[in-house]
């Protein structure tokens, strides 16, 4: 029997015997690129949503209805496990607990909950502010109580490293942990030695998050698999890449009049149509229309005469 995506997440995380590198993606488009590339799960990364479909920073500005639109979009594209970056549940437990309910019938396999002041900031910017301990433990409480798949992941995000030191993230998260929550993810921590910190003052399953320019330092997979890390999140690395690719060839067309000197920084046409299915699309398309061919012959033989009856 094919296990759903939550579950395999659930065993190839918790029981997996090496990290899983979790890239992230802001659209459906991007999931699927990381599926043909071999990627184990994607992210669902609020803030790439946030630059890609409104246009703004992550500030707390998407709604729910608009990330349940695009998880549903992901899960239709992909059939890889679904991260789902859900910020701060959008209110308290009882917002929680609809915000579950609603990923998970999308289509998510994990959803991440934070401990931000509501609107929540970016985990890198500077200014965050977080709710008591007590007000993030309802939310893991009515999470674990809302979702109807057991397998579906419940990942607690605590952002107290910026606001009240290290030793108060990790308490939190063991807090979080004794409510329920399946992973834990401490944010921005800040050296090399606080990453070291986190797997033994925590216990259980940990993300670590990858900002290129942002609080924590980068490190290669396997020393962070040495420090305890079981999950590496790259949320909007390849959005970020994709945006310096869009520039460079948008810079040459606005400048020459043309993409004659760029077709090499472009995925050439074959392969963007092989990314959408366009040929299966197609066959679908002429299956259905030989169908309702086959269905509607007896209609079109040819009917006998109508005679007219009348005086």
């Amino acid at each position: 029997m094919t296990q759903s995506p939550s579950a395999k997440l659930r065993g190839r995380v918790l029981a997996g015997s090496s990290p899983l590198l979790l890239p992230g993606a802001p659209d459906a488009l991007t999931a699927r690129m990381l599926e043909d590339l071999g990627a184990e799960a994607v992210y669902v990364s609020g803030a790439g949503i946030s630059n890609t479909f409104l246009g703004m920073p992550d500030v707390g500005l998407l709604t729910l209805t608009e990330l349940v639109s695009h998880v549903s979009a992901m899960r239709d594209a992909v059939s890889l496990p679904l991260v789902v970056d859900a910020d701060t549940g959008f209110g308290n437990a009882m917002n929680v607990r609809r915000t579950v309910r609603a990923l998970e019938r999308a289509g998510a396999s994990a959803i991440q909950l934070e401990d931000q002041v509501m609107p929540k900031r970016c985990g890198h910017f500077v200014g965050k502010s977080v709710v008591p301990a007590e007000e993030m433990v309802q939310k893991i409480y009515s999470a674990t109580d809302s979702r109807t798949d057991d397998n579906l992941l419940i990942i607690a995000r605590t952002d107290a490293r910026a606001e009240h030191g290290l030793a108060e993230a990790c308490a939190r998260a063991r807090a979080y942990l004794e409510a329920g929550a399946d992973i834990t993810f401490i944010e921005a921590p800040q050296s090399v030695a606080e990453l070291r910190e986190i797997p033994r003052l925590v216990p259980g399953t940990h993300v670590v998050n990858m900002v290129e320019g942002g609080q924590t330092p980068i490190l290669p997979l396997a020393e962070l698999t040495e420090l305890g890390f079981s999950v590496v999140l790259y949320a909007n690395a390849v959005m970020r890449g994709g945006l310096l690719g869009m520039r460079r060839v948008a810079e040459h067309l606005l400048d020459k009049g043309d993409t004659l000197d760029v077709h090499d920084q472009m995925v050439p046409w074959a392969e963007r149509q092989a990314l959408v299915r366009k040929d299966a699309m197609d066959e679908l398309e002429d299956s259905y229309a030989a169908a309702a061919a086959r269905a509607t012959k007896p209609l079109l033989v040819e009917a006998p005469p109508v005679h007219d009856h009348r005086d």
